[in-house]
C-alpha cells in the first residue's frame, strides 16, 4: 500500500476547485495537468483568462457564502500554491497550481515501514 489514501479527499478538492473555476469563470479552453515529481504531486489548471485569481479571503469570512471559496480552500489545503500568466496554443491565459507536500512525507514514511 502506498500510504497516500488519507490524502485522496484533499487531492480531489485541490483538483476540482481550480478546474471548476476555469470552466465556470472563463470563456474558451481549459486544461488540467497533474504531475508527480520527487514524491510531491503538483496539480495545475490552465484557463484562457489572463487575470490573476482573486486573493483568498479568510475562511471564517466565508461561512455563509454560496460562492467565492475556491481559492481560499486551495490556499488552506495546499502546502503551497501560486499562479502565473501562461499562453497555451496561442491563447493568452493563466496557470494556477498547487502542491501537496504532505504526500511526500506520507510516501517516505510508508517506504520506511516496508523496507
Amino acid at each position: 500500500m502506498h500510504g497516500l489514501i488519507r490524502l485522496a479527499d484533499t487531492a480531489e478538492l485541490l483538483t476540482t476547485e481550480p478546474a471548476s473555476n476555469a470552466v465556470r469563470h472563463t470563456k474558451g479552453p481549459a486544461a488540467l495537468r497533474l504531475r508527480w515529481r520527487g514524491g510531491v504531486p503538483r496539480i495545475g489548471t490552465w484557463d484562457a483568462a489572463p487575470e490573476p485569481p482573486e486573493p483568498p479571503p479568510k475562511l471564517g469570512d466565508l461561512v455563509d457564502a454560496e460562492g467565492g471559496r475556491g481559492v481560499a480552500l486551495v490556499s488552506a489545503c495546499a502546502d503551497v500554491w501560486g499562479w502565473q500568466r501562461l499562453a497555451r496554443n496561442g491563447n493568452p491565459g493563466k496557470y494556477v497550481w498547487c502542491e501537496l507536500v504532505a504526500a511526500q512525507v506520507a510516501w517516505s514514511s510508508q517506504r520506511e515501514l516496508t523496507s
